[in-house]
């Protein structure tokens, strides 16, 4: 049986937006017939989207290490692991065409690595991927010093919510989103962390965390860890657990 997974809130007001092309809706929409390869394929769309700079691509090392990609694709069958199904979906894409498969060389001379790369077959696509067949793949590195890799984000509000505190009612997704709005993403992750590790896992004590820092400023972490940093700040609580639960 397929896992639940729960209810969609609704977007955020602020989103930044995804180029997708004409073409996906048009002509290879109505061509994929697989569930699996689908998320992959409107994925790809999102991560390439976040890179930066000529070289974009997505390597395969990196989408099957991508908790976010194999949850998606762990409800699909009960007969295969996600990293079975993700495999089977990038054989299709490259079959269909969408993507442009690359087995390329990477390391220096004496610790050579393999790795398989994937290109959206677009004109700059087929563009990297013919510089790389001629054997120019160390001049566009040099040009580019920084290989584009998969971003790490931060979780969405709402999921660190359902993870770390419990059950989502739309009175909660309110002030989720009214927090989103108001507080920057790391204040938002780092109270969250500080809540946990304080046991205090209370949305009230959250927001009084974000009060506190916005009214007499943060500290800064002096080059910790997220994590280190909670369970320093965490510490210096007072032990109520309502809503003026403050930073001293």
């Amino acid at each position: 049986m397929a896992k639940t997974l729960p209810g969609f809130i609704g977007f955020p007001e602020k989103q930044r937006p995804v180029v997708v092309p004409d073409s996906f809706f048009t002509d290879l929409l109505p061509q994929i017939d697989d569930l699996a390869e689908l998320k992959l394929t409107v994925y790809a769309f999102w991560l390439l989207n976040e890179q930066s700079g000529e070289l974009r691509y997505l390597a395969g090392d990196d989408l099957r290490a991508d908790e976010r990609l194999l949850a998606s694709l762990n409800i699909e069958s009960e007969l295969r692991t996600p990293q079975a199904t993700l495999e089977d979906a990038l054989q299709r894409a490259v079959a269909r065409n969408t993507f442009l498969r690359m087995d390329v060389e990477t390391g220096d001379e004496d610790d050579p690595q393999r790795a398989d790369w994937y290109f959206l077959n677009t004109a700059k696509g087929r563009r990297m991927v013919a510089l790389i067949r001629q054997g120019k793949l160390s001049e566009l590195q040099k040009i580019i010093p920084e290989e584009a890799r998969l971003r790490v984000d931060r979780p969405n509000i709402f999921l660190l919510y359902e993870q770390n505190i419990g059950l989502m009612t739309e009175l909660i997704a309110e002030q989720l989103r009214d927090m989103e709005r108001t507080y920057p993403p790391d204040w938002i992750q780092e109270a969250f962390e500080i809540a946990v590790i304080g046991n205090k896992r209370a949305l009230r004590y959250i927001q009084a965390v974000l009060r506190r820092w916005e009214t007499e400023g943060k500290k800064e972490t002096n080059g910790r860890t997220g994590r280190d940093s909670a369970q320093k700040q965490s510490k210096n609580y007072t032990p109520d657990e309502f809503s003026d639960l403050i930073i001293r």
